[in-house]
């Protein structure tokens, strides 16, 4: 909290590109969306470029660690005035200038009451914040899973407030092995988001030990340190940021692979939708889909934009969406 708090003051006081790594480019609703924040909100947000799924009108997010709030204003915009967005941070801070900016927002957006609200509390206990089983239909997190200890237990959470078919959608750090004590403790490396990166293979058991879907890999991108004195104490360990989905599949959902037709509805991804790193939907085209993408779509809130038919080309498919 100190890190976030007091020692970095803007996004260009970080030592490394670890929190700065854009996710993929951002469809220009998105980007004309960013253009609305509050610049005091955008100098003091230091998360993983923009994570922003798509199909958001009228849905209800809670956004992990959400910082000075650039995201939570972002979404606010896409999700509309029936939609609602809940911001959760540790650092009082940080959510005292998201709070700061509410009705700057709001009154920029034209809406008469505000939709988005935030909190002040822990990722690893939503519930001692109030957030019930169930309640949101997309999580998502910037960078900040890395900085909880019980990295289970953010996901269990996560898991519980979504509502059946629900999705955490998120970027963070991931390391190439198990990291050292020496590495862990290092108060510098876990402001940057590096000492508490999780190892990429453990993403997989614990997401699969809590219920989620296989997690979707999106994108990823290498992270470079500028500074000597890390890249000695992080040694062989190489880091990336990823960006994943994961859905909570009704275990009735699933009925075996299928053939799939994007029907173009989702604004900003009319022609495509690059769903993750293996599949990508056009608009029209009828794509063969394995099981699990296939239960994925059927019972996500993805469904009313795809014509979803049972049976497929076995032999033409892509493989498991991870």
């Amino acid at each position: 909290q100190d890190y976030y708090g007091k020692e970095l003051q803007k996004s260009e006081d970080l030592k490394t590109n670890a929190c700065v790594t854009l996710a993929r480019p951002l469809p220009k609703v998105v980007r004309d969306a960013l253009e609305h924040v509050h610049e005091e909100v955008v100098a003091r947000y230091y998360g993983c470029g923009l994570v922003i799924p798509e199909c958001l009108s009228s849905r209800r997010i809670l956004d992990l660690g959400s910082g000075s709030g650039r995201d939570c204003y972002v979404l606010s915009q896409l999700v509309g005035e029936q939609g609602h967005v809940t911001g959760i941070d540790m650092t009082e801070g940080q959510v005292e200038v998201a709070k700061k900016h509410i009705a700057y927002h709001m009154d920029k957006f034209g809406y008469r009451k505000p939709n988005v609200e935030f909190l002040h509390g822990y990722m690893e206990k939503l519930g001692d914040a109030g957030l019930a089983d169930e309640s949101y239909d997309i999580v998502i997190s910037n960078c900040v899973i890395n900085l909880a200890p019980d990295k289970r237990a953010v996901l269990q959470e996560a898991f519980r407030v979504l509502k059946p078919g629900g999705e955490m959608y998120f970027s963070d750090v991931y390391a190439s092995q198990r990291l050292s004590e020496t590495v862990w403790k290092h108060s510098v490396l876990w402001g940057e988001c590096l000492a508490g990166a999780l190892y990429w293979r453990d993403l997989f058991s614990i997401a699969e030990e809590v219920g989620f879907s296989p997690p979707c890999l999106v994108t990823a991108s290498p992270i470079t340190i500028g500074d000597k004195e890390l890249e000695g104490i992080v040694g062989d360990t190489h880091f990336v940021s990823a960006t994943f989905r994961l859905f909570k599949v009704p275990g009735g959902s699933r009925a075996g692979p299928g053939q799939v037709i994007y029907n173009g509805g989702i604004v900003g991804h009319e022609q495509e939708l690059v769903f993750d790193a293996n599949f990508t939907f056009k608009e029209g085209e009828v794509v063969d889909v394995d099981a699990e993408m296939a239960a994925i779509l059927r019972s996500s809130r993805f469904a009313e934009e795809f014509l979803i038919r049972a049976g497929a080309n076995a032999t033409a498919l892509q493989g498991n969406c991870c």
